[in-house]
């Protein structure tokens, strides 16, 4: 546990947490609504820089990445916590965690012991992180499954490091950072899949507990920083399913840069959103047409292996450049960066880090 981040004291031992876009006003002996950064006596303390509840090797597909280092493996890790509380979150286990406590057992003796019972998981330092993605064979760090921004103190530290020995660092991200937490960390961060769950400020507010303006303001500054990003939208039946707001997200995407992928994905019954049917693969199809009817040069299905939709098609020529199954990859035509059939040059990060002790921001990308 160590003091966080973005954090100022106010009158009456309170604070105001500035990791995302809740600002959070804290008394003493209160948690955020994260519920893993908290206050005692007027100071902002984490409890989840030092111990992660996940960590696994990934294809960068999943995350999901389709135009950054395609075919690479991800070291992906996570603690417990949320700054949302989504209704239909598939890790609602351990991103909600911190949010309750198993009854039973000796009580806890003080605030802090209280705190520190949620931050459940391994103990690890970012320098073990880093050496887990080297041996491992991975060419990149992700910050995933729960939220990065609620373990932002872990996440700096371990993507320096990793950025020092060549490995890029991915965020996958509500989006609901603030720009000075997003500004300090830029040097390290090389890409971010970022979700745009809907475009109505109710279903940010009933569905996840939060405001849907902050998250488009950060997929500009995202995109205005120079971080490769992707966008994700999980498509749910008869609540951001209609072609109007569909439509909507598409030209908000197309208006920060048409070269920013665009993944639909079929939603399926999790959590506290279980009275909803799968969504129908021909409304993935129609997300998919609207994307590019909007001028959107890339968009994915996604959750629906084997139907097309995974595929990477030139813009120009609509020649096959990468063809997908799930996160695999069975052929990828891409050369240098380029259709081979026209040579015309494809938005992404095709060519990975360069030798040696990297830059500030060292990906290359290659623009149409």
């Amino acid at each position: 546990m160590r003091k966080g981040m973005f954090w100022e004291p106010l009158p009456d031992k309170k604070v105001v947490c500035n990791l995302c876009a809740h600002r959070c006003v804290i008394r003493d002996g209160k948690p955020g609504v994260c519920f893993v950064r908290f206050n005692e006596g007027g100071v902002l303390y984490t409890v989840v820089d030092d111990r992660i509840v996940s960590a696994n090797v990934d294809p960068i597909e999943k995350k999901p990445l389709f135009h950054f280092l395609p075919g690479s493996r991800s070291y992906s890790i996570a603690t417990v916590g949320c700054n949302f509380r989504c209704l239909h979150c598939q890790n609602y286990e351990i991103s909600q965690a911190s949010k309750r406590r198993e009854r039973g057992g000796k009580p806890p003796a003080s605030f802090r012991e209280e705190m520190e019972s949620r931050a459940v998981g391994e103990f690890v330092t970012p320098d073990e992180i880093v050496e887990a993605a080297v041996r491992t064979g991975c060419r990149s760090i992700s910050y995933t499954y729960t939220e990065p921004t609620i373990f932002y103190e872990l996440a700096f530290e371990t993507a320096k490091r990793a950025a020092e020995k060549g490995i890029a660092n991915v965020f996958v991200t509500n989006g609901f950072i603030t720009p000075e937490a997003l500004r300090e960390i830029r040097s390290f961060l090389h890409a971010a899949n970022i979700d745009l769950k809907a475009f109505t400020e109710e279903f940010y507010k009933k569905v996840c507990g939060a405001a849907l303006q902050p998250v488009l303001d950060s997929i500009r500054l995202h995109r205005e920083l120079g971080i490769w990003i992707e966008v994700t939208t999980l498509i749910i039946p008869h609540h951001n399913d209609s072609e109007e707001e569909l439509r909507k997200i598409a030209e908000f995407i197309v208006g920060v840069d048409p070269e920013i992928p665009w993944h639909v994905t079929q939603f399926y019954p999790t959590y506290k959103l279980t009275d909803e049917p799968r969504t129908p693969v021909s409304t993935l199809r129609r997300a998919r047409e609207i994307g590019f009817e909007a001028g959107l040069k890339y968009v994915y299905e996604g959750n629906v292996p084997g139907e097309g939709g995974e595929n990477t098609y030139c813009p120009s020529c609509k020649s096959i450049l990468i063809e997908r199954f799930g996160f695999s990859i069975l052929k990828n035509r891409l050369d240098g960066g380029r259709c081979p059939d026209c040579g015309a040059a494809q938005a992404g990060v095709w060519l990975g880090l360069p030798g040696g002790r990297p830059t500030a921001h060292p990906v290359q990308t290659v623009r149409a």
